[in-house]
């Protein structure tokens, strides 16, 4: 474990709201600060920041996520606890104390870091090595020497045990090169070999520049995948990173391009725009939009004009507003993606193609007469349907009926008749929103916990125990003579016993209370924003010591029935039954 010295000096050296500010907009409300949650979509801030008091942190009243200032880093980056204290200390110019105890999972972690690196390192060499197709490949896909260099572009030769044998030599095991899926295993027999051959490489590379995994495209005429991308690993999570985003978010730009690929990417970065990303061989996600919104307000929609490629980006639409961005879609014609449309016109071109993007609004509108014929009626009524549809999703009615009387004429129809028809589409969904919300209250009446699950069963126990550790989080001291009365055991939620046990070894340890205490490997992020919860919970209520005797009473007079008599051991019983006597008595 880290020094709780340490711990307080790095906390100090970075105060949570300047953190947090950093990715999201803080806004005061008195003596707190509020945001909208970066963990959830919302429209109206329910993520709380207790920066001015003696323990900083934050608490989100509806998704529950919370902890302290690295807590949020390791939420919000999606990393484990010592890598979000080592990007905080280096934040702060800090050194990381050596632990002294070993932490096989972080080893781990290392270790795949330092053999991606030596891998992206391997396929640079090979570039330029006896096998000259794939540098022949970017050329023939006109990239410049810097740009290859810039993005470490390499290449996997046909061999199947080539980068195998150059990292078993540099000391890596099969374990490991399993672990950052560089390599298979043969289900005939039983070896390791490359997973990528013939192929282009391209590193994958995270905000603070390690490389946490890798795209290939092949070179080979029929090759199948066209794209080959390294799966879920330890150090790498598709849905939460985005390529390019190393270097996009060096840009003074709040505006993003998405592309949709590797080389669309680097084509449009080549070109002079840093601004450009895109997802990693999956359909975007939550969590990508999430990151863009730290680093930007509007987000440029340039995928590809095929029809997959238009599908994709009403998908994208919908996720970039849940978050907040504005986005705006690209119109190529005579070029199917953004590398095509640069070699044909150039970077003139297309940087004015940026800017008379269109807004979603209008590119939705404008699809709805797709599939549809333009000249019958049925065709023009369909396409009203639609249209109907997109203008009753927008919130904002000076917006609302700004699009609205553009369609009226557009398709020279009554703009009183097409607002009757948008009301009553609003009206609609606002009935059919109650509805669904109704369900939902009935539904969560006996809500599963993932974190605690045993609270639905055991509720007034649950509530007990929690008022208990609120009560302890409070008066720390109080901590001896509570425990005295209750021991561990009997909490009747595992939980809840976990963060008593961890409260306990920790201040008789010497430890002042801090919520840090359970933001370390122990703790998941889930459960270090429940913990963060309870403070956040009662923050009104007043626990006396003799609510907490209450509480205590309540847990030691549980019914019988809830105990499993086979799990106790003969003198467990009879302490079992002792106690059921007094509390007769």
């Amino acid at each position: 474990m880290l020094p709780q010295e340490f711990i307080y000096q790095l906390k100090q050296a970075n105060p949570i709201e300047q953190v947090m500010g950093s990715y999201v907009q803080l806004i005061r409300a008195g003596s707190l600060l509020k945001c909208n949650c970066p963990f959830h979509s919302e429209k109206t801030p329910s993520c709380v920041v207790y920066a001015d008091t003696q323990d900083p942190h934050f608490y989100c009243f509806g998704c529950h996520a919370g902890g302290d200032v690295i807590s949020f880093i390791r939420q919000i980056e999606g990393i484990g606890y010592m890598d979000a204290v080592r990007m905080l200390a280096e934040r702060a110019g800090m050194t990381v104390p050596s632990q002294s105890q070993d932490n096989r999972e972080e080893n781990m972690r290392m270790r795949l870091l330092e053999l991606n690196r030596a891998a992206a390192n391997y396929y640079y060499k090979q570039l330029t090595g006896p096998d000259k197709r794939g540098l022949v490949y970017l050329k023939e896909r006109a990239l410049r020497p810097d740009i290859i260099k810039k993005y470490g572009l390499g290449f996997a030769g046909e061999q199947w045990d080539g980068l195998l044998n150059a990292m078993k030599n540099l000391g890596f095991t099969d374990e490991e090169l399993l672990a950052a899926n560089l390599c298979s295993r043969s289900q005939k027999t039983g070896n390791l070999y490359d997973r990528f051959r013939s192929r282009v490489i391209f590193p994958i590379i995270d905000l603070r520049g390690n490389v946490i995994a890798f795209g290939g495209r092949t070179i080979e005429k029929d090759g199948e995948p066209k794209y080959l991308n390294s799966s879920d690993t330890p150090v790498f999570k598709k849905g939460r990173n985005l390529f390019s985003m190393n270097f996009a978010k060096k840009s003074q730009s709040k505006r993003l391009i998405l592309a949709e690929g590797y080389m669309d990417v680097i084509a449009v970065h080549q070109a002079g725009f840093e601004n450009v990303v895109a997802s990693l061989g999956t359909a975007l996600t939550p969590d990508q939009c999430r990151l863009m919104r730290q680093y930007a307000d509007e987000v440029v929609i340039s995928y590809d004009s095929d029809a997959a490629g238009q599908n994709a980006t009403v998908k994208a639409v919908n996720l970039l507003r849940a978050v907040g961005l504005r986005p705006r879609i690209l119109h190529m014609h005579d070029a199917k993606d953004p590398d095509e449309y640069i070699k044909k016109f150039g970077a003139p071109y297309f940087r004015k193609l940026l800017e008379d993007a269109d807004d979603a609004l209008t590119y939705e509108l404008q699809r709805c007469r797709d599939g549809t014929d333009p000249e019958s009626e049925d065709g023009t009524i369909t396409a009203l349907h639609k249209a109907v549809s997109v203008l009753a999703g927008i919130t904002n009615e000076m917006e609302r009926n700004v699009y609205l009387s553009r369609v009226a004429k557009d398709y020279d129809i009554n703009t009183q008749l097409l607002e009757a028809q948008v009301d009553r589409e609003i009206k609609k969904r606002k009935n059919s929103a109650k509805k669904q919300d109704w369900q939902n209250r009935v539904s969560l009446l006996r809500p599963r916990d993932p974190v605690n699950p045993e609270a639905s069963q055991h509720q007034k126990e649950a509530t007990a125990e929690e008022y208990i550790l609120c009560y302890l989080f409070r008066q720390p001291d109080a901590l001896e003579s509570v425990m005295e009365r209750i021991k561990p055991e009997e909490f009747v939620t595992e939980f809840h016993r976990r963060v008593y046990e961890k409260l306990a070894e920790m201040l008789k340890q010497g430890y002042d209370f801090s919520l840090s205490l359970f933001s370390g490997e122990d703790f998941t992020p889930d459960e270090t924003g429940r913990i963060t919860g309870i403070p956040a919970k009662y923050d009104e209520i007043d626990i006396s010591p003799q609510t907490v005797e209450d509480c205590i009473r309540t847990l030691k007079q549980r019914p019988m029935q809830d105990v499993d008599m086979s799990t106790l051991s003969d003198a467990d019983a009879s302490a079992f039954f002792a106690q059921i006597r007094q509390n007769k008595r």
